[in-house]
């Protein structure tokens, strides 16, 4: 069976994922044909991701073709469309969070996605999205704990001038698992480096 088929793509599973684990999967292809990303011993071509709208491009003039730069806090990759699918990306804004089920695909050693559906959201989607896929993963490796430390006081002091930083964007920004960036918050806490001058929401103190 090809799974480049256009009926076949739409049988395949659509793997909930994060950007970062698609830029680090490894391209399978056959005869030049992209086939499938190989990620964790999971052939994936159908993927359900949910990110942030950074940029968008729509070409002016007969020859359709317009893009979307999204961002889920671990990477960013590129959605394309053509001709009358243009239409997918007609409503959508700079900031916009998305939900997008399509195809992978692979040209000139970039990966992107050729979508099925983009979807309007809820941020806090995003957050909950994380968690999923953080619990599904098995054998995670754990985080140093003095670099996730410096990590999150980074976060907390670069948001002083905002009075602060919600904890929920912490826990979206730095790649660990939010139960590890739980703990060093707690720690922080604790030792009076941080505090909390409403529930939720964090400010260095020092």
């Amino acid at each position: 069976m090809d799974v480049i088929d256009t009926e076949s793509r739409k049988r395949n599973v659509a793997y909930k994922i994060r950007i970062g684990d698609l830029l680090n999967g490894t391209p399978i292809s056959v005869d030049g044909k992209f086939l499938y990303l190989d990620i964790l011993a999971k052939k994936i071509v159908r993927i359900n991701i949910l990110a942030n709208c950074t940029d968008k491009y729509v070409s002016e003039g007969e020859r359709k073709f317009g893009s979307l730069t999204i961002d889920d806090a671990s990477g960013q990759i590129r959605i394309k469309v053509f001709g009358e699918d243009v239409a997918l990306i007609s409503d959508i804004l700079q900031g916009d969070t998305l939900q997008i089920i399509g195809n992978i695909r692979e040209w000139n050693n970039e990966i992107y996605i050729i979508p099925e559906i983009i979807k309007k959201v809820d941020p806090r989607w995003l957050l909950v999205r994380k968690l999923e896929i953080q619990k599904d993963k098995k054998n995670l490796p754990t985080a140093d704990s003095n670099t996730l430390k410096e990590d999150i006081l980074n976060e907390i002091k670069g948001a002083e001038m905002d009075g602060g930083i919600e904890l929920d964007k912490i826990t979206m920004d730095i790649q660990a698992s939010p139960d590890a960036i739980n703990g060093e918050i707690k720690k922080l806490l604790e030792d009076g480096i941080i505090y909390e001058p409403r529930p939720g929401r964090l400010r260095y103190l020092g």
